[in-house]
C-alpha cells in the first residue's frame, strides 16, 4: 500500500521546514520506505504500519501547534509491493530515461 500524507501545524507561519524535519525524522525511524516531496510524503507499507506512523506524526505536530491539518491519500493494490520505486521507473522507462543514474 502507498499512502501520501501531508501534515500542517497551523498558526506557525509560512516557513515550516524545522517542524517538517522533525516529522521526517519520525518517518525515517519507522523503517518504512518513503519519498519526501514538496507537497507531502509518500510511504509504503501495510495498513497498520502506515496508519500507526501517520498517527504518530500527527500527534507529534501538536508539540508545536494547537491545531494540525492532515491529509491522506491511499493507493492500495492487492498483492503488489515495491511500488514506491517501480511506479516511477515504469514511467521513466517509457520516457526513455536511464533510471539507474
Amino acid at each position: 500500500m502507498l499512502a501520501k500524507f501531508s501534515i500542517i501545524p497551523l498558526g506557525q507561519g509560512t516557513h515550516l521546514s524545522k517542524q517538517i524535519a522533525q516529522i521526517i525524522n519520525i518517518i525515517n525511524e519507522s523503517g518504512l520506505d518513503y519519498q519526501l516531496t514538496s507537497m507531502g510524503t509518500i510511504v509504503e507499507g501495510n495498513w497498520k504500519e502506515i496508519m500507526d506512523l501517520i498517527e504518530k506524526c500527527h500527534k507529534h505536530a501538536f508539540s508545536f501547534a494547537d491545531r494540525v491539518y492532515t491529509t491522506i491519500a491511499i493507493d492500495d493494490f492487492k498483492g503488489r509491493t515495491s511500488r514506491l520505486k517501480r511506479k516511477v521507473e515504469s514511467v521513466e522507462k517509457i520516457l526513455g530515461k536511464d533510471v539507474n543514474k
